[in-house]
């Protein structure tokens, strides 16, 4: 095992595509290939490298949508080191999601970048059923999303998990209306944020200085105990390329307090995600 550093982490947010074992969606919207492939072996292997103990495995859209075979797949075969989050559909039963959750599925993934806000006007008992398992709501929100999606989550009780900080337009500011709504998420306690995805939203090259303010504010307002990093790997669609070492190197430059950046890389990650310190 090569670390990066000395610091215990966990990585937050990744997928595992291997279509060779498990095909693709016949009527998927996109299908990683090339250098997007990510199978268990090669997750498992670039983890190692950088020192990285434990990961979140999401279900991606891409490839697999609401087929997780892989995903469980790949969590039995972890035997401890994975926890994961599903995609599923809207209808599924209480009975199917505590049969996730036998299998190490913590949460779903709520994807309105994705899909759209309306994908999920109806989601209030599905809702019901993760608050009274104890499972996560993962969203992923885009621009001012969350500030129409924020109402039914709250009445929900439900926790929640917000992907990639969320993707805010870095050319509005922090004052945008949905990153207001992401900081009053912060300060009541109610959420935690994935600090990840920077890639996906700034508009400068690496190391994405223009989100530095969103960081800051982040990490402000939900504190350490409430911020979790991420690698969102393997990089699907992006617009540069994207390596895994520079993205441990960008969280200590944003997050420049040692202390602060254990809790973020070890301590949360282990309390949300039911793994031991």
């Amino acid at each position: 095992m090569e670390a990066t550093s000395g610091e215990r982490i966990i990585d937050c947010h990744v997928h595992v595509f291997d279509p060779t074992r498990f095909p693709y969606a016949a009527d998927t919207y996109y299908a990683p290939a090339g250098q997007e492939l990510g199978t268990p072996a090669r997750l498992a292997g670039v983890l190692d490298w950088h020192g990285v103990e434990r990961a979140l495995l999401v279900g991606p859209n891409s490839g697999y949508g609401e087929d997780n075979r892989l995903l469980l797949d790949t969590l039995a075969a972890g035997a401890g080191r994975y926890r994961g989050m599903a995609v599923v559909r809207g209808d599924i039963a209480r009975s199917e999601l505590a049969e996730l959750r036998e299998g190490g599925v913590l949460g779903v993934t709520l994807n309105a970048a994705l899909l759209g806000v309306g994908h999920y006007a109806d989601a209030g008992p599905f809702l019901a059923h993760l608050e009274a398992l104890d499972m996560i709501a993962d969203v992923q929100v885009v621009d001012d999303q969350l500030v129409e999606l924020a109402p039914l989550l709250r009445r929900s009780g439900v926790r929640v998990h917000v992907d990639h900080c969320g993707r805010p337009d870095p050319t509005t500011g922090v004052d945008a209306p949905g990153f207001r709504e992401l900081l009053c998420w912060g300060r009541d306690g109610r959420a935690v944020v994935k600090l990840s995805g920077c890639v996906k939203v700034s508009r400068e090259p690496y190391p994405h200085a223009d989100l530095d303010p969103f960081i800051a504010a982040l990490v402000a307002e939900f504190g350490p105990d409430r911020c979790v990093w991420a690698s969102d790997w393997p990089f699907l669609r992006m617009p540069e390329r994207v390596d895994y070492g520079p993205l441990l190197a960008l969280l200590a430059r944003q997050v420049p307090d040692a202390a602060d950046r254990r809790r973020i890389l070890w301590d949360t990650p282990c309390r949300e995600l039911g793994f031991p310190l």
